[in-house]
């Protein structure tokens, strides 16, 4: 991937960097959308490409394996040109998806045995088969499997989680060593640190899989209901022991604000289904603050939905416009919200790294952090 430090924050241990795929290149720090089934909810590729102005997207390996599936996807020539996407990839492993069907897995040192939740259909995800399903869909950047632990866990169970997501972790490295890519480009596999919020496990688990040596590393287990201040915590303590030279992904996270802070401890990469799903829902997010856009005070508001112009659909579309498509119940309203939300998030990341390279980054930070929690 050949990860390129271009500069650091000396206020703090915020990082600006780049790294290259065969399908593009990335600069960091990078927000990334989620196209959880080939898509971006709401959001056609070209608006990605141009109004966003995404550089690389996520895929879902559990979704996608149930729907379409790994034949019609090597029948297409992979996830790229399934879906008309040009630039990188990424694809988590499955695992979350699997820890988030508790209520009918079964782990076991092989792998993971789960009902679809199509159709309740069985079905079993090994390291090996994560691998198998991640070569058939083809993205740039693929997730090792692991066992994501919920939260609060205790200290045995996580400490258990942790040593298999290490052995699979093997498996996976076995695995991919042995069979080459499907579609004639490299993929770079990134191991994924675990540990829940106990940091002698994580420091335990980013000491051994920085051992791995692969292109990158991940970040996992946070953001599934613990404090920000631990999340914090557990993201500064991991960065400190994963090597400066490669990117570090905090898998899910999360709101503005979030990602401010964990650029400011390290992190380079981020996915969040939030600036979307909320979108839909009427959560407007802007560099003065959050709004709800059903709210009747909106009705004859004619400013933009971000007085700094954040946003391509700033000088196109009132907040009165806006709010009406919503109270009509226009799909073109969830579609606007959610282009808005994507660029901010994407507005916010650029901005961070220009700051970055300027030395400017933790004054402007700390100022952005609090406006970005006012309710308007």
């Amino acid at each position: 991937m050949n990860f390129q430090l271009k500069a650091t924050d000396s206020g703090s241990k915020a990082r600006a960097g780049s790294f290259t795929t065969a399908h593009g290149a990335v600069e960091t720090p990078i927000f990334m959308p989620v196209g959880t089934v080939a898509s971006v909810k709401a959001v056609h590729q070209k608006e990605l490409r141009e109004d966003t102005q995404a550089q690389i997207i996520l895929g879902n390996t559990y979704h996608l394996y149930l729907r379409p599936g790994t034949t019609v996807l090597e029948q297409a020539g992979g996830l790229h040109k399934f879906m008309g996407w040009p630039g990188p990839i990424l694809t988590d492993s499955g695992g979350y998806q699997v820890y988030s069907l508790s209520g009918t897995n079964k782990i076991t040192e092989e792998g993971v045995a789960f009902k679809s939740h199509i159709d309740g259909s069985k079905h079993f995800f090994s390291p090996e088969a994560s691998m198998k399903i991640q070569r058939s869909i083809g993205a740039d950047i693929i997730m090792a499997f692991d066992e994501c632990p919920p939260y609060p866990s205790s200290y045995q169970y996580a400490k258990n989680s942790m040593h298999m997501t290490h052995r699979w972790l093997e498996r996976c490295v076995g695995w991919l060593a042995e069979n080459e890519p499907v579609y004639g480009h490299p993929q770079y596999l990134f191991p994924i640190v675990q540990g829940s919020t106990f940091e002698d496990l994580r420091k335990q688990s980013a000491e051994t899989i920085a051992g791995f040596d692969c292109e990158g590393y991940a970040i996992g287990g946070l953001s599934v209901g613990e404090p920000h201040e631990e999340m914090y915590a557990m993201s500064e303590l991991v960065c400190s022991h994963l090597p400066e030279n490669k990117p570090r992904y905090l898998m899910g996270v999360g709101t503005p604000a979030n990602i401010l802070e964990n650029i400011a401890l390290g992190v380079d990469m981020f996915d969040c289904v939030m600036p979307t799903r909320n979108g839909r829902n009427g959560m407007i997010f802007t560099s003065e603050g959050i709004f709800n856009i059903k709210n009747k005070k909106w009705e004859a508001d004619f400013s933009p939905l971000d007085p700094n112009g954040t946003s391509f659909v700033d000088s196109a579309y009132t907040r009165a416009y806006l709010r009406h498509l919503f109270a009509a119940n226009e799909y073109l309203g969830r579609q606007i919200a959610s282009l808005h939300n994507l660029r901010f998030y994407l507005w916010l990341v650029e901005q961070a790294r220009m700051h970055i390279l300027q030395n400017t980054f933790t004054s402007w930070k700390n100022e952005m952090v609090v406006k970005l929690q006012n309710r308007l």
